[in-house]
């Protein structure tokens, strides 16, 4: 049987590789400033945080598309720490628990390491069935070391999160608190949110994102 996310690549994203950075990975994606990277560290400066990632994840996801909610954890081929204490990211932020039996895993060569893996699990579902604010909550408390964090205990581990419209055809990943990418298989399924939040776009990568959705090229 075909793996739920290589399927869904072949279709919409042949010959990307589901890593970071997306939004150089592709010809078409926006990318926005999540956190203010001045007041992150202030109280209450992690609200921008919050609003701003649940705001795009609103925008790209319908309360009936299908989702394909990914998660990679990376880890060395030694590393037994899943063995002992299974993932617990689909059991914290799926609703149900019925749900969870129907997750898929893969076991992938992680490249950057020699001995190291990646765990790919995914499950197909849709928004009602997430806790989705309390998942892009917990992705921007990740390199903070709080309790709010996504994998806790072994730091010998990194993990990445994509949360995957099957009906629109759009990847949304949230790295961390600094930044969100969204890619699409064609561009004007972004023109919307690029013209819409367009003052919370990344200034470093503004003009190539201008340039993408420069009148001529409509």
């Amino acid at each position: 049987m075909t793996n739920q996310v290589n399927a869904f690549l072949q279709s919409y994203f042949k010959d990307l590789e589901l890593k970071p950075p997306l939004f150089y990975s592709w010809n078409y994606g926006l990318r926005f400033e999540i956190a203010d990277p001045i007041k992150w560290n202030e109280k209450g400066g992690m609200s921008q945080a919050y609003e701003r990632s649940t705001t795009l994840f609103n925008e790209v996801f319908a309360i009936d598309d299908n989702i394909i909610f990914v998660t990679d954890v990376h880890t060395f081929k030694s590393n037994k720490y899943l063995q002992k204490r299974p993932l617990n990211v689909y059991s914290k932020f799926i609703k149900s628990k019925q749900k969870l039996y129907q997750l898929s895993h893969q076991t992938l060569p992680e490249l950057e390491e020699e001995d190291g893996v990646t765990h790919r699990f995914s499950l197909i579902c849709n928004k009602s069935e997430i806790r989705y604010a309390s998942l892009l909550k917990a992705i921007c408390h990740e390199d903070m070391g709080d309790s709010q964090t996504i994998l806790r205990g072994d730091r010998r581990i990194g993990y990445n999160i994509y949360l995957i419209n099957d009906t629109k055809q759009i990847i949304y990943h949230l790295y961390d608190d600094r930044g969100c990418d969204i890619i699409a298989a064609g561009k004007r399924s972004l023109h919307a949110i690029y013209k819409n939040y367009n003052h919370w776009l990344l200034d470093y990568d503004r003009e190539k994102m201008s340039s993408l959705f420069a009148p001529s090229n409509m």
